[in-house]
């Protein structure tokens, strides 16, 4: 296979793999809906020692959150990265906003909402007891108090945010919020006060509640998963897709691990405690509300006794290091997919290149020169490779018009002219292979990473997250593609010239909707190929072989 035609099916291979994410995004198949039945009541009377997976979504999730979770008013909280509405109404965090996250780089004073108690885009996240009898603990359902209304962190380093619920028979639960300086974790605790004659059998719940939802500025080029996740020390990470859940629902007990909903550069997690075996679940109500959460082992509280279950909710940023150290495997929420073992060392090398620098646009042009330092060697290889092809492109075609349509006798003396001049038509096949993997990694890098969310680089382009506003980036890659086609052998078919002179005009137009930043690599690299082939073309003039 020629070097051109391997090139002409990279190209196209590429922009399948970018079309393939967005069609299946869009256009892939529907499943099939199902009814969700409530068989709450039925099972917790049944089941007094424990709480099954269905039981965990209450008949009343059914009812419109927006209106029934806020009915009873919010105590709100400030610390130095968050803002947090709890909703009096079963202790739930309905509203978070972060702080040091604007919607957009031209609306700096509005922070972006992560989680919001409105439909369609809904997202919240629950919590509650559930145990022998359906109205002696609190749901995410009962009403809560607190003794006021607005909590702020201050100059403290914590601030802790008590609930309180108390029921008609001596029984009191105390939910806990604690919030850190600098942090999006959330400690919560539950503490049953049990004042009653008779002993409390019970399970702590924790869930996370969304629709799915796809906000009109996401772009349609650029495909990331937004939906369940959770992780086991043996399946490590999985997915839970909406369409999953409503076909097959999670059910299974899980030491050490957690459950998160996540979406583009954000997440919110719950947490369990360690070396405990929680249950995850999911369930899916009012047809369009999509829950993942996970309920503790039953435990007993003897009258006069008390019992707290502590666990941690982490709503914010999907920073890579930061994840890291909360949980394992919570920094896999960062989405490489395949190429993750690839994609984490390359974002590594980015992170401290910005370390030094300060710019993630110079960032992304230092990174794109080490890697095209690492693989110098290579592509050396394929260049001459098609320098030796470009200069047998007169001596090829002028065979192709000697033998006509008899292909054997044109394979033949092909052959026997490469063989002769010690060209091996395959030989820049390898080297731009091993370094495909590589340029998708980093693709996904600069796609999935929070990091480089707004980040500004120099001049018009204030957000690498984004499109160039004025398309001169893309227009300068497709120019530099343009030149590199011309430094390629032309292809002795009419037509598949036609492709190759067509591909740098297709390729600005696609990368006119991609980040500003993926856009920037690739006009780096193009540069970079373009001297780099020049001047093994230049050396080769100048020494021909022998």
């Amino acid at each position: 296979m020629d070097n051109y035609r391997l090139i002409l099916v990279l190209s196209l291979g590429f922009v399948s793999f970018l079309l393939y994410q967005a069609w299946i995004r869009d256009y892939g198949q529907v499943p099939e809906q199902h009814a969700v039945s409530s068989t709450v009541e039925t099972t917790i009377n049944a089941v007094p020692e424990g709480v099954p997976v269905e039981a965990a979504a209450t008949a009343d999730v059914q009812e419109p959150v927006a209106e029934s979770q806020l009915d009873a008013g919010v105590i709100t909280v400030e610390t130095d990265v968050l803002r947090v509405e709890l909703a009096a109404r079963g202790g739930s965090v309905v509203n978070v906003w972060l702080k040091n996250y604007a919607v957009s780089p031209d609306r700096r004073d509005d922070k972006f909402q992560l989680l919001k108690a409105e439909v369609p885009n809904l997202f919240i996240a629950q919590s509650g007891l559930l145990g022998s009898k359906s109205d002696q603990l609190p749901t995410h359902n009962a009403v809560f108090h607190a003794e006021k209304g607005v909590y702020g962190l201050g100059d403290r380093d914590s601030l802790t945010v008590d609930l309180s619920w108390r029921g008609d028979d001596g029984v009191k639960v105390v939910k806990t919020y604690r919030f850190q300086r600098g942090s999006y974790e959330i400690e919560v605790s539950h503490k049953i006060e049990n004042q009653s004659d008779t002993p409390i059998a019970s399970r702590v719940y924790s869930q996370l509640q969304r629709t799915d939802y796809k906000p009109k500025e996401e772009s349609r080029f650029v495909k990331t998963y937004t939906g369940g996740v959770f992780y086991s020390p043996e399946d490590k990470y999985k997915k839970v897709s909406f369409s999953e859940m409503r076909d097959d629902r999670l059910d299974r007990d899980v030491d050490d691990g957690w459950i998160a909903m996540i979406q583009h550069y954000f997440m919110a997690a719950w947490i369990p405690s360690r070396e405990k075996s929680y249950t995850f679940y999911t369930n899916v109500v009012n047809d369009d509300h999509y829950i993942i959460g996970m309920y503790s082992p039953a435990f007993t509280v003897a009258p006069g006794g008390e019992s707290t279950v502590n666990d941690r909710l982490f709503v914010g940023p999907k920073l890579q290091n930061v994840l890291a150290s909360i949980a394992p495997g919570l920094e896999l929420a960062v989405d490489y997919g395949w190429l993750t073992v690839l994609a984490h060392p390359i974002f590594w090398v980015l992170n401290k290149i910005h370390s030094l620098i300060g710019n993630w646009g110079w960032s992304i042009i230092l990174l794109t020169v080490l890697i095209k330092a690492l693989f110098y060697k290579l592509s050396a290889t394929s260049y001459r490779s098609m320098a030796g092809m470009r200069k047998l492109a007169p001596r090829l075609q002028a065979l192709k018009d000697r033998y006509g349509d008899d292909k054997e006798r044109l394979n033949q003396a092909m052959m026997d002219l490469y063989r002769k001049e010690k060209i091996n038509p395959l030989g820049g096949c390898l080297p731009i292979l091993i370094q495909i993997p590589v340029f998708i990694a980093l693709y996904w890098v600069l796609i999935e990473s929070v990091e480089l969310r707004h980040a500004p680089f120099m001049f018009w382009l204030n957000n690498l997250s984004a499109p160039d506003p004025y398309y001169v980036l893309p227009l300068v890659m497709g120019i530099s593609m343009f030149i590199q086609t011309r430094l390629n052998p032309t292809p002795p078919d009419p037509i598949q010239a036609k492709v190759m002179q067509s591909l740098p005009f297709v390729f600005t137009v696609f990368f006119s909707f991609f980040p500003a930043g993926l856009v920037l690599y690739w006009t780096v690299n193009n540069i970079l190929s373009i001297a780099q082939q020049w001047f093994i073309m230049k050396q080769m003039d100048e020494h021909p072989k022998k």
